[in-house]
C-alpha cells in the first residue's frame, strides 16, 4: 500500500480546511502544545491588504470575509497616510461594521521627522496598538521617543536582500535591542528566506521583540525567489507554525500574498487553507 508523506498529509489537511474556509468563517483553529485539544493556538490569522492592492477597500473587505479572516492590516493604498483623523475613524467603523478588526497598518516608510509624526498620528487615529514601519536608521531615537509618548509600538519590517536598511530581522534587532521594548519586529518570512535564513530560527532568536509576522512562501532561498502559494515553495511552513505555537506567540500572522495582483483570491485561499491545515495538527 502506498504511503503518504508528511508534506502530502499536510496538503490533504489543507485542502479540507480550504474547502471550509470559503464556506464558513468560524473554522476552529489549532491548539497549543501541552494544552487540551479544545484550546486554540494563541495567535490569530489576518490579511495584509497589500495582497489586494489592485482593489478598492469594499472589495478588500468582501474578499477578507470570504476567506473567513477577521483581522486586516491596511496598506496606505486602502487607508492613505494623508487621511484626516475623521476619515481614518470612518474606515475603522466600516471594518467594525463588517466584523473585521483593523489589526495594524503599513509598511509605513519614514524618511524625516514629519513623516514619523504623521505615522504615529495615523496609527493613533486608527486606535492601533502598533504600526509596521521602516524608518530610516537616523530616525530610530525619535521614533522611540514617540513610542514612549504615545504608547504605540513599532514593528520594523525586513525586506530581504535588496533592502539596504533592514534586510534581515537581525539587522533591525541590533539597532533597537537597547531601546524601549516596544521597538519591535515584523518578520517577513519570505524576505527572510530569500536571504538563505530559516524563518523559524529567526523567530526563536528574536522572539522577545516579535510583534507581527508576514507569512508567505517563496520559490527559492535566494534573491531571485518570488511569492508562490504557501506549500508550493521552499519555506518549511509547518516548522514555522509549530515554532510560533510552542513559543505561545499571541499576536497575528498576516498573509501577504504578492503574486497574481489582479486575481489574488484563489492563491490566497489556497495559502490560508494550507496554514489552517497545519494549525489543525498542532
Amino acid at each position: 500500500m502506498a504511503t503518504t508523506s508528511r508534506r502530502e498529509f499536510l496538503a490533504l489537511a489543507a485542502a479540507g480546511a480550504l474547502a471550509g474556509s470559503l464556506r464558513d468563517a468560524s473554522i476552529p483553529r489549532g491548539r497549543n502544545f501541552g494544552e487540551s485539544r479544545s484550546s486554540p493556538v494563541a495567535f490569530s490569522l489576518g490579511i495584509a491588504s497589500y495582497s489586494f492592492r489592485a482593489f478598492p477597500l469594499d472589495q478588500v473587505i468582501a474578499m477578507t470575509k470570504r476567506l473567513g479572516i477577521k483581522k486586516l492590516a491596511l496598506k496606505d493604498v486602502h487607508m492613505p497616510l494623508k487621511s484626516s483623523d475623521e476619515n481614518i475613524r470612518a474606515i475603522v467603523d466600516k471594518l467594525n461594521a463588517e466584523g473585521i478588526e483593523l489589526s495594524s497598518c503599513g509598511v509605513v516608510y519614514m524618511t524625516n521627522q514629519d513623516e514619523v509624526n504623521n505615522a504615529f498620528r495615523y496609527a493613533r487615529a486608527a486606535g492601533l496598538a502598533f504600526l509596521v514601519g521602516a524608518p530610516d536608521e537616523p530616525l530610530l531615537k525619535f521614533v522611540e521617543h514617540l513610542v514612549k509618548q504615545t504608547g504605540i509600538a513599532l514593528a520594523i519590517h525586513n525586506h530581504g536582500p535588496t533592502d539596504n536598511r533592514y534586510p534581515s530581522p537581525e539587522s533591525a534587532y541590533r539597532l533597537i535591542e537597547g531601546m524601549d521594548k516596544r521597538m519591535g519586529l515584523c518578520i517577513d518570512v519570505g524576505h527572510t528566506r530569500r536571504l538563505g535564513l530559516d524563518p523559524a530560527h529567526e523567530v526563536e532568536r528574536f522572539f522577545d521583540r516579535l510583534l507581527d509576522v508576514h507569512i508567505k512562501d517563496v520559490s527559492s532561498a535566494d534573491a531571485s525567489g518570488t511569492t508562490v502559494e504557501i506549500g508550493r515553495g521552499v519555506i518549511d511552513i509547518p516548522n514555522l507554525v509549530h515554532t510560533l505555537a510552542r513559543a505561545k506567540y499571541s499576536n497575528t500572522i498576516h498573509f501577504e500574498y504578492e503574486k497574481d495582483e489582479k486575481d489574488p483570491l484563489p492563491g490566497l485561499a489556497e495559502s490560508v487553507g494550507y496554514v489552517r491545515g497545519i494549525i489543525a495538527t498542532v
